[in-house]
């Protein structure tokens, strides 16, 4: 993923989940995909999908049960 398409999907993001603090930051080595961090916290990754001639993007958290805990 390009810097570009990196800063369209951050903005992207920040609007969506009304997160002005939400970053995607680049992954060494890797070009299909990027981390996506709340402040200093990393919470997932997004992953580039253009296989079939239509361009997405999959974000994937995993949300570990004693996490939970913080919401209450």
């Amino acid at each position: 993923m390009d810097p570009q398409e990196i800063a369209k999907l951050e903005k992207y993001l920040q609007w969506k989940f009304q997160l002005p603090n939400m970053q995607i930051k680049r992954r060494p080595q890797k070009d299909d995909s990027a981390e996506v961090f709340i402040g200093d916290e990393f919470i997932g990754l997004i992953f580039r999908d253009d296989d079939d001639d239509d361009l997405s993007w999959s974000f994937q958290m995993a949300i570990l049960e004693f996490d939970l805990d913080y919401a209450e």
